[in-house]
């Protein structure tokens, strides 16, 4: 079967949610999109064999993190190995990125947000974003619920660990929500081409022993 090298693969399986999506000339020709927990492993291969053609594409872009230990290094093995076998380009980009973009590009009327993500340990991942031109204006962090809430500066919070903010202060505007691979469609260039290595916020929870743990 001919790979088209004009689609681009995006694998997300950074959070809860397992997604992908096809895109190609400026469009999202497919997607899918589960709340699976900790089954990314068992949902993300046939999930990309349910997609037009089984998912060939020309170029695979894949979520490094922040998020899951486990779900970012099961995306990024995935995205390798089909790299490797399609001989197709490979790039990642950052779960806080995609949200920001994918917000931002719904809501006009945000000039700018905070991303926070669930980061265990009892903390938070946290990065914000600017609307135009779309920027990183604070660099992700890993931060109690009660050093993010004071960091946030009245932004509107958005992501997967909001209820942790909430839960101190209810008035906040905050919006739930978990990274879908189709979202990629809003990422400019340079946020869709950081390299294919975990991007893990903090040090990882699982350790090899006596060794160093290795980039996926």
């Amino acid at each position: 079967m001919v790979i088209r090298a004009s689609r681009t693969l995006v694998i997300e399986t950074a959070t809860a949610a397992c997604s992908v999506a096809l895109i190609e000339q400026g469009r999202v020709v497919a997607a899918l999109h589960e709340i699976v927990g900790r089954g990314h492993a068992e949902r993300l291969v046939p999930m990309i064999a349910e997609l037009p053609e089984g998912g060939r594409a020309g170029h695979i872009l894949v979520d490094i993190g922040p998020g899951s230990f486990t779900g970012v290094r099961v995306g990024l093995a995935a995205a390798k190995g089909l790299a490797l076998g399609w001989q197709a380009g490979l790039a990642g980009y950052s779960s806080t990125a995609l949200i920001a973009s994918a917000a931002l590009t719904a809501d006009p009327a945000l000039a700018a947000l905070a991303v926070v993500l669930e980061g265990g340990h009892g903390e938070v991942f946290m990065a914000s974003y600017a609307a135009s031109p779309f920027a990183e204006t604070r660099a992700l962090r890993s931060l109690k619920p009660e050093a993010a809430l004071a960091a946030l500066g009245g932004l509107t919070a958005i992501g997967n660990g909001v209820r942790f903010l909430t839960a101190l202060d209810p008035t906040i505007d905050a919006r739930e929500t978990l990274p879908e691979a189709a979202g990629a469609i809003a990422l400019p260039p340079p946020f869709a081409a950081l390299p294919p290595r975990p991007l893990y916020g903090r040090a990882p929870d699982a350790k090899i022993p006596g060794a160093k743990i290795p980039d996926a």
